[in-house]
């Protein structure tokens, strides 16, 4: 896989959501302004990538993959922080910070698989691939 600035950064944002929210949720706290904030940011990143991709495929790149099913995936991890949001709103205990820690780890699983999409797998990811079909 290759490893652009847009996976670097999202790693980092998601991963920080990631663990502030689960640091929140261990000390009992409430979904806050913090945790929430984090959220924001994990759908903030989300929406710059999009726009990012969307110049990128305008100025001429090509992804290797099949672009529905990048864009699937874009969309998909758009929603994840809004469902994040709702569920916190929902039920404001600190159990939901647990929720919401999902969302930053499972962005940054999404990104991996949007690279892979992106520029293709290794040469020793396909070979694999072709051996466990035979």
């Amino acid at each position: 896989m290759t490893v652009d600035a847009w996976f670097i950064i999202g790693t980092i944002v998601g991963l920080g959501s990631t663990i502030t929210c689960i640091v929140a949720a261990a000390m009992k706290k409430k979904p806050n302004d913090i945790t929430l904030l984090t959220l924001a940011a994990v759908e903030l990143f989300i929406v710059a990538y999009a726009i990012g991709s969307l110049v990128r495929i305008l100025g001429g790149q090509h992804m290797v993959g099949e672009p529905w099913e990048f864009w699937g995936y874009m969309f998909t991890a758009a929603m994840l922080p809004v469902a994040g949001f709702y569920w916190a709103m929902m039920e404001r205990t600190h159990w939901s910070n647990y929720v919401m820690s999902a969302v930053g780890i499972t962005v940054v699983v999404m990104l991996a698989r949007m690279a892979q999409i992106w520029y293709g797998t290794s040469m020793a990811a396909q070979a694999l691939q072709q051996g466990i079909g035979s």
